[in-house]
């Protein structure tokens, strides 16, 4: 555990998003944007699968298969969803929908919410150009405020940053 003379010392971050996800769009938007708020300079590399986070359209997908933790608070209690029920066409989107209410009953921020106070709160977000290559995408089918890069501009924050993340 740091202490508080250590704590004021870390003032810069970066997060590599590797998954587009719901449930694992959470985790960079939501440290990254409590870091900035923090007066902490934060970057975030998006590549591979989470550089869908950067897209102007959001219409994230949701999967159980092989998340044996997963548990849904329903009547009363938590219920674990099987892997098998996993595989049955529409059970992902029955569980994202569900994820989504239920956060939104809990007053929990959206990914579009949270993104778009990483904008205002000015942090950092690179779009992977290799990955963009790769899966087809241009500039013009990400949000504005991005810039794109590769993994020589994470490379040159990530050494001089304070904390790095991978997610």
């Amino acid at each position: 555990m740091l202490d508080d003379s250590q704590l004021e010392k870390a003032k810069s971050m970066s997060i590599i998003v590797t998954k587009g996800t719901l449930d694992w769009a959470y985790p960079p938007f939501i440290l990254g944007t409590t870091a900035a708020a923090m007066d902490v300079e934060v970057t975030m590399f998006f590549t591979f699968y989470g550089l869908v986070l950067l897209k102007k359209d959001l219409n994230l997908g949701f999967s159980t298969l092989g998340n044996a933790a997963m548990e849904m608070p329903m009547m009363g209690g938590h219920m674990k969803m099987p892997n098998m029920v996993s595989m049955l066409p529409g059970a992902g989107a029955l569980a994202g929908t569900m994820m989504k209410n239920l956060m939104a009953k809990k007053g929990v921020a959206s990914i579009e919410d949270l993104r778009e106070a990483a904008v205002d709160l000015e942090i950092r977000m690179i779009a992977c150009q290799m990955t963009l290559d790769l899966f087809e995408y241009s500039k013009d089918d990400m949000i504005d405020g991005i810039e794109l890069g590769g993994a020589a501009t994470y490379m040159e924050t990530a050494l001089k940053s304070d904390i790095n993340l991978f997610i």
